[in-house]
């Protein structure tokens, strides 16, 4: 990984992108927007500041022996994508079996929010999702479906909208017995 850049070094790049597309950044309205592009910035890029798996570090015992699906749905994404670094809005849906533990169900949306608080492809996000739940929690399988709408597809390029992009990754339980897929799929509905 690079040397981070400053925040005065990220300012002025701001600068040379609204020189580049034929503005001024000294005028009225354009004088303040480096500072609050970069504050943006680090709004919509905080997940690298942030480790998942101490998000998912604290669990509970007490669940009176439960062991069905756990499913948290229509968490809502907002990532952006690392070919253009356009948004990518959309829902998760983030399902596990737990063996013997479960985790606060904050936590799942929290985890959902750091990864896509990162630039990436969806299908990294989705497999981010599931595998440090799979690795953290040890349940006996996880689900993660993410249907999502890339801006770089609809306000650019082609400039089709309303097209929706949709992955998944399924581990353990609900890749090896097809009924815990059809069970998520009714639960989802």
């Amino acid at each position: 990984m690079s040397e981070r850049a400053s925040r005065a070094e990220a300012e002025a790049a701001v600068r040379v992108l609204l020189s580049y597309i034929g503005e001024d950044p000294d005028r009225e309205g354009l004088v303040d927007t480096p500072k609050r592009f970069v504050k943006a910035y680090d709004d919509w890029f905080k997940g690298y500041g942030e480790d998942p798996d101490q998000i998912l570090a604290t669990t509970f015992e007490e669940v009176e022996g439960y062991d069905d699906i756990v499913l948290l749905k229509d968490i809502r994404v907002e990532s952006h994508c690392e070919h253009h670094v356009a948004p990518i809005i959309g829902t998760a849906h983030v399902a596990y079996l737990p063996d013997r533990r479960v985790v606060g169900l904050s936590k799942l949306a929290r985890l959902v929010d750091t990864y896509g608080k990162r630039l990436q492809s969806q299908e990294t996000l989705t497999n981010l999702i599931a595998n440090t739940i799979d690795r953290v929690l040890k349940p006996r399988g996880v689900a993660v479906i993410i249907d999502a709408e890339h801006q770089c597809i609809s306000t650019r390029g082609t400039r089709k909208s309303e097209i929706s992009c949709v992955t998944r990754s399924v581990l353990g339980a609900f890749r090896d017995d097809p009924r815990y897929e059809e069970r998520l799929a009714r639960l989802i509905g």
